[in-house]
């Protein structure tokens, strides 16, 4: 298959601001699009950067932005998006260089959500033992890679940069739900507030772009209904 592909570059040392870079070259049908990225890194400019680790889209390092949607480049086939593919960086973060972004105010949003369990009473012999349904309640949530992908395509993001965002209210979710935790007031107080869950306006953007099918909004609309029980 020829396809061409045009990339946005950015390289910090030499470059003022970003640009497209247009490359064409033949490629097997069933290629992806980090078989793309690493055809053009390996064969025709050694200088393009992106981020890639696991190949088995669990490590979430390599989200990028193709033809408008966000993907993971690991598990996505070219063919999903034809022979014209557009990449660019995640939007709503800033561009270390070419498709590798700084993924750093991300994660200090996950931290202030307190990402793991808070056990305030006595621990058990052996284990907590969770029912069915309380393991239900939360399974799907555990299933986010913090790729960022929901994250950058939210667009009450993009303008408030201290909005928690959908993974880090993802995560407060899988743990305020969580039947072991008991740490589920002081998380409801950090995401009932201006920046916190309020802020999501259902615009399922993040649902679209998770890579795991996981139904962001429904579980951010079950904290909002948590948050005004708490208040009550």
């Amino acid at each position: 298959m020829d396809i061409s592909i045009k990339i946005l570059r950015y390289q910090p040392e030499k470059d003022e601001k970003p640009h497209w870079q247009l490359f064409k070259f033949a490629i097997e049908d069933e290629a992806t699009i980090l078989d793309v990225l690493n055809e053009i890194h390996w064969v025709h400019d050694g200088t393009l950067s992106y981020r890639r680790s696991c190949r088995s889209s669990i490590c979430g390092s390599c989200a990028m932005k193709v033809n408008g949607r966000n993907v993971l480049a690991c598990e996505t086939p070219i063919h999903r998006f034809g022979t014209r593919l557009k990449i660019e960086p995640l939007s709503g973060f800033s561009i270390i260089k070419d498709l590798v972004v700084d993924l750093e105010p991300f994660f200090a949003k996950l931290k202030r959500i307190k990402p793991y369990l808070i056990v305030d009473k006595p621990l058990p012999d052996k284990e907590f033992v969770q029912s069915t349904a309380e393991l239900e309640t939360i399974g799907e949530s555990t299933l986010c890679i913090l790729c960022a992908a929901c994250s950058a395509a939210c667009p009450s993001s993009w303008p408030n940069q201290e909005y928690l965002g959908p993974a880090a209210l993802l995560k407060a979710y899988r743990f305020i739900f969580d039947s072991r935790d008991d740490g589920s007031d002081e998380r409801l107080e950090i995401i009932n507030d201006k920046n916190g869950v309020w802020r999501c306006h259902t615009i399922f953007n993040c649902v679209e772009a998770c890579p795991k099918k996981i139904k962001i909004t429904e579980y951010l609309s079950r904290l909002k209904v948590k948050a005004v029980e708490n208040s009550l």
